[in-house]
């Protein structure tokens, strides 16, 4: 009856405290409004469309485009983005690849998905994908580790012939992100995330001068930026504590055995 009472007390503890833990797993970025999602997308890095996750953005553009989105990562998402290029119904086989650039405007390596297809001469639609890497909070200096902030998307066609250049294209763009965890943690933070500025703002709404200054960009998760220090590590790390004090519990239980025996005299005699 001891035992019964040790094991049912470790699972009912074990399960209240995998809760919050199984809550922190599920995927970050919750559908948004499509209605309020872009209809282009920039031609360079610092006139990227901001594109929120869970939102599909749609652009019309010419074969040969360089056609730039950018959201917003967070410690702990391994963001996946996903496109498609509707072709025009007449055309050679071309080439087309996605690219995925950090705040600091280093491409990042695709874990998986392909990030670069060549569509045949009947295809009407291409379908690329890139998942790449999880963000992490913190990062040694030479690394190319992904880190929170602006990520950058370009898509362009980079094999064709020339008498497919300027054709139209329309694309579709979303990017996803699912919520790794405390699996993927590290210690330490960035003290502020890669956000550069992305467009030139006047300063001559303030006074006289017609200084310049670079805006930053105002993309952000829904929730926010994450502090860097919580993850449910913590949350793991405490249910080991109390495991391995109910083990500790229940092998002495076990061990002690329900008294002296009684053929055992007592000492003194």
């Amino acid at each position: 009856m001891r035992i019964t009472r040790v094991l049912s007390t470790t699972l009912l503890l074990a399960g209240l405290a995998a809760t919050p833990a199984m809550a922190d797993s599920s995927p970050s970025a919750s559908p948004s409004d499509d209605s309020s999602a872009p209809t282009q997308a920039g031609t360079s890095f610092r006139t990227a469309t901001e594109l929120d996750q869970g939102q599909t953005g749609t652009a019309s553009g010419s074969t040969g485009d360089y056609l730039y989105w950018s959201f917003a990562a967070d410690a702990g998402q391994r963001p996946t983005v996903k496109a498609t290029v509707k072709l025009p119904d007449t055309h050679a086989g071309q080439t087309w690849q996605l690219d995925v650039y950090d705040g600091l405007r280093r491409r990042q390596a695709c874990q998986y998905g392909a990030a670069t297809r060549t569509a045949a001469q009947d295809a009407t639609s291409l379908d690329l994908a890139c998942t790449l890497r999880t963000v992490r909070a913190w990062s040694e200096t030479w690394a190319n580790d992904p880190l929170p902030g602006t990520y950058y998307v370009r898509l362009t066609v980079v094999d064709l012939q020339s008498s497919d250049l300027g054709q139209p294209v329309s694309t579709e763009l979303r990017v996803d992100s699912k919520d790794i965890g405390g699996s993927a943690a590290v210690d330490g933070s960035l003290a502020q995330p890669l956000t550069p500025g992305i467009a030139a703002k006047s300063a001559s709404d303030d006074d006289s001068s017609s200084s310049t200054s670079a805006a930053l960009s105002s993309i952000e998760p829904d929730g926010g930026w994450s502090s860097g220090w919580w993850s449910d590590r913590w949350v793991w790390t405490a249910v080991g504590g109390v495991l391995a004090a109910l083990a500790g519990i229940g092998g002495y239980a076990l061990t002690r055995g329900s008294g002296r025996p009684r053929r055992v005299p007592p000492p003194g005699m």
